[in-house]
């Protein structure tokens, strides 16, 4: 194992002094070089909170690991719909700008800070991190770092933690789902929305109730026991094959979806907000939307909660792990979820890959609930043409040209891969 290690490292340290002497070209990939005395690296710059047109690939300082941290060099990043919120500033104390968006990542351990115990050089590890994930290195405390699988790529790994995580702390964790029981899911298709259709096929006889865009049914359709448009009346469908309705729903849609969601809870059953993308109705913030969605979400009433024995919970997996110190209880789950993968009763569901400088692009598939599965960031990929000129460092000019994009041509452009 120790020889295993040290070719690892050897290993890692030439690929890192090869991508290191690389001079990228201009608007594409490659790696970090040094500029004058400081090391630099590519990354995703939220300049303000805002449209698309706030966001960058630019150069910064490369990071360098404190006590207790990991450096790692990143081969892939997750992107979720909270990404989108951060965006917009639509979620609740935002931090300040410019940032580095990003929530999770997957890559290679290039250095050790002190008291790091456990980790080698070389390691091919998963990660959480507190912002800062959308860049070739990032620095985060070992607590939230994961060794991978040897089967498992660097996009899986990268697609794992958010979703995953999420979905077993709410069926298992919150919901404390068992044999027999039912679940309704919104966003089915999507990367939450896949992980819970495949962890609850773990258990015997669970039902699946999931709404999701009518042209996603047919890629999804065996995921689920049932499917439903998600524009069309979903409470009458399943009060039509389930009168009782079902023990635990699952909203990540928020605003009317609240009130729904609680009148089809059998008694003793779990209604769990986490998430809230009704609130993003278009590039920007809307506070309208806001304001619509958490009120119909305060208008729940406690005393018709005991009458009718109904549970009603929020999730917030980036809160548990960054504010409220629940790392411990997150690595158990991840055990868990990769022996279920080594098992192979579990896979993460790549909806596509896309290169640094397409972050736009990919953003505003996700904004289209365009997907099924997850979004993927790969460091290494170079960009389309088309799509080059969109994320890099533009001119004043290139920007208000490209706040009046329509839509449909960012579709048009948008690689997809089943």
């Amino acid at each position: 194992m120790a020889k295993e290690g040290v070719e690892k490292a050897e290993e890692t340290e030439q690929m890192i002094e090869k991508e290191a002497g690389k001079e990228p070209a201009e608007g594409g990939g490659g790696g970090s070089h040094r500029l004058g005395d400081a090391q630099e690296m590519r990354a995703v710059v939220l300049a303000g909170f805002g449209g698309l047109n706030k966001l960058r690939v630019t150069r910064k300082a490369m990071p360098e690991p404190q006590d207790g941290e990991l450096k790692i060099r990143v081969k892939a990043c997750g992107l979720n719909f909270i990404d989108l919120m951060v965006r917009q500033g639509n979620i609740d104390n935002p931090p300040k700008t410019p940032l580095v968006p990003g929530f999770e990542c997957s890559g290679i351990v290039e250095a050790l800070g002190d008291s790091v115990k456990g980790y080698e050089i070389g390691d091919r590890v998963m990660a959480f991190v507190n912002y800062n994930a959308w860049a070739e290195v990032v620095c985060t405390p070992v607590e939230f770092v994961y060794k991978i699988p040897d089967d498992m790529s660097f996009s899986e790994a990268a697609a794992f933690p958010m979703n995953f995580v999420t979905a077993y702390m709410m069926l298992f964790e919150v919901a404390n789902l068992r044999e027999g029981m039912s679940v309704l899911v919104h966003s089915a298709g999507g990367g939450v929305g896949q992980a819970v259709a495949q962890l609850c096929s773990t258990i015997p006889n669970v039902t699946v109730f999931g709404t999701a865009s009518t042209f996603k049914h047919e890629a999804i359709k065996d995921s689920v026991t049932h499917l439903f448009d998600r524009n069309a009346d979903y409470v009458q469908e399943v009060k039509r094959i389930s009168a009782e309705g079902v023990d635990i729903v699952l909203d990540c849609l928020c605003g009317d979806n609240t009130g729904k969601g609680l009148s089809l809870l059998k008694p003793l059953g779990t209604y769990i907000l986490y998430g809230s993308s009704n609130m993003v109705t278009g590039e920007t913030k809307s506070f309208f939307s806001f304001a619509k969605s958490w009120w119909q979400v305060e208008k729940v009433n406690p005393i018709k909660l005991y009458e009718e024995n109904k549970v009603i919970a929020g999730f917030s997996l980036l809160n548990l792990l960054f504010k409220q110190g629940r790392a411990g209880l997150i690595r158990g789950v991840v055990d868990k979820l990769l022996a279920l993968y080594t098992q192979k009763k579990i896979k993460p569901v790549v909806d596509s890959l896309w290169a640094l400088e397409e972050v736009k692009e990919a953003m505003q598939r996700i904004h289209d609930r365009g997907n099924i599965g997850k979004l993927i960031l790969d460091v290494e990929k170079t960009p389309t043409p088309l799509m080059a000129n969109d994320s890099t460092e533009t001119s004043e000019a290139g920007e208000e040209e490209e706040d009046h994009e329509g839509d449909s041509e960012n579709k048009e452009r948008m690689p997809f891969i089943q």
